[in-house]
């Protein structure tokens, strides 16, 4: 992300070394970038209008109702509703080592224009199952395509282009659109009271997760169960939680074989791809390491240090 950062370090000026804010605006938004040089507790921020922050270098520890305080790093997100506070430690902020984080303040009118849209398009059969982003805060830790939309969004506020407004309205609507996914596949798939069993899509999610060591699992089945064709289901799905059926279904078989890796140490690898629903050991390695960054084996030995 520092690189990004170049044009705006070199034009913004310093001018308290707490939460020096620069404000970049275009038709639906700005960009708030805000730099601690120093440490700090206890600084507070209320907006009027939802934002998503990010860091991006740099640490803070976050205070914010219904959460744990928690450490926030490069590479995670809040998202906040308007009108609610946080409440920001900067333990470990200096002035060569400073604390970066950006604030991007979306129109409301925006939002709504791109909910509607979006619900229009993944409406599940409950007419109460809409989704908003102006009701909780969430907290988004590695999430891929945010984080891409973020440094691109950063990048193209901070540097000026001619087709400047044009770019970053297409990627507000899909950061929208992303978060809005986010939130669909948190409700859905954690659903602690069982509000989406009777929909197509939840009804999808519980048979995996009931059958998740099943091999024979396919798209074709899973449209079956819920009522669709396949080509109808899997844009449905994907269009609903930003991830294809396969992906997701491959996911939850990961989180599976790490619970088993973790709990069951004598387990060969093959044992584990086996016990974990995957037909092959070379499949089950690949897509650990998409998922993970990083190896079975190397999983395995991490867990061994720990």
């Amino acid at each position: 992300m520092k690189p990004l950062l170049n044009q705006h370090l070199n034009t913004r000026k310093l001018t308290t070394l707490v939460e020096n804010r620069t404000t970049y605006s275009a038709d639906y938004a700005e960009l708030n970038i805000y730099e601690t040089h120093a440490f700090a507790e206890k600084v507070s921020l209320t907006f009027n209008f939802p934002i998503i922050a990010s860091m991006l270098t740099g640490q803070k520890v976050m205070h914010i109702d219904g959460y744990d305080p928690f450490d926030f790093f490069p590479g995670e997100s809040v998202v906040m509703p308007s009108n609610k506070e946080m409440v920001i430690d900067f333990p470990n902020a200096t002035q060569n080592n400073p604390t970066q984080c950006l604030a991007l303040g979306i129109d409301a009118f925006k939002i709504d224009e791109v909910v509607e849209k979006f619900n229009q398009q993944v409406a599940i059969e409950n007419e109460n199952n809409t989704w908003d982003l102006n009701e909780t805060t969430s907290h988004l830790i590695n999430n891929t395509d945010v984080n891409h939309l973020i440094e691109r969004l950063t990048y193209t506020f901070t540097n000026n282009n001619k087709s400047k407004d044009v770019l970053l309205d297409l990627m507000i609507q899909e950061l929208i659109v992303r978060l809005l996914q986010t939130k669909a596949k948190s409700l859905i798939i954690n659903d602690p009271n069982h509000v989406f069993n009777d929909t197509r899509i939840g009804t999808v999610i519980k048979y995996i997760k009931d059958n998740l060591t099943n091999k024979d699992i396919s798209v074709d089945l899973l449209a079956k169960k819920a009522y669709m064709s396949t080509s109808h289901f899997h844009k449905q799905f994907k269009n609903t939680l930003g991830i294809s059926p396969i992906d997701y279904i491959n996911s939850e078989k990961i989180k599976f074989s790490k619970k088993l890796i973790k709990e069951s140490k004598d387990f060969r690898m093959s044992e584990i791809a086996f016990k974990s629903g995957f037909n092959n050991t070379s499949y089950f390695n690949r897509q650990f390491k998409k998922m993970e960054l990083m190896t079975p084996q190397q999983f395995k030995a991490s867990v061994n240090k720990a």
